[in-house]
């Protein structure tokens, strides 16, 4: 088994040994045993925090070199005209704390993938957004938090307290009534 224990800039295609594709699920994870695209068995041994990207490599302290790939899975992406009713779909879904990919297809034209959820998708559809359920790589937004090397995280462990339950299965609108600086 190799082990991957280090993240690396991108680098050429012919310095790749092999790729490994997963899930969203699995590219969170820093402890993983898994097996490449052309059937090499790996553990990962990374730092936690950092979700592995679409492109990401890794490296052994043999020098192997895999590139991580984002594995087709069920997902549901949202279409909605751009400009603002794609920021308030992104902004309601968002509200939720999901998990989100954004993208447009032309000018005209957004996009947003969630994995599957019919609440998140009546919310969606109540919002004009034209919906399609299939099977295509999950690779949301990585958050402002982590993109300045900052993981935010969800234990809230940094001085003041939550009036709220994180149990979000509500279906209505919710406000955080307390007085923190930053946004969830």
């Amino acid at each position: 088994m190799i082990e991957l224990t280090q993240r690396i800039a991108p680098v050429e295609p012919a310095e790749i040994f092999d790729s490994l594709t997963l899930p969203f699920e699995l590219r969170i994870r820093g402890r993983l045993r898994a097996t490449t695209d052309n059937g090499t068995d790996v553990g990962l041994f990374l730092d936690r925090g950092p979700v592995l990207r679409d492109g990401d490599c890794l490296q052994s302290a043999g020098g192997e070199v895999v590139r991580i790939r984002a594995a087709d899975e069920p997902v549901v992406t949202a279409q909605i005209p751009a400009g603002l009713p794609l920021a308030r779909l992104c902004y309601h879904l968002g509200n939720r704390h999901v998990q989100l990919a954004i993208g447009t297809i032309d000018e005209q034209t957004g996009w947003v993938r969630f994995p599957p959820d019919h609440v998140l998708e009546e919310l969606a559809e109540r919002l004009g957004a034209t919906l399609k359920h299939h099977q295509a790589p999950f690779d949301p937004e990585p958050g402002a938090y982590s993109q300045a090397g900052h993981s935010h995280g969800h234990s809230h462990g940094h001085g003041h307290s939550h009036g709220h339950s994180h149990d979000h299965d509500h279906d209505h609108p919710h406000s955080h009534g307390h007085g923190s600086d930053h946004v969830h």
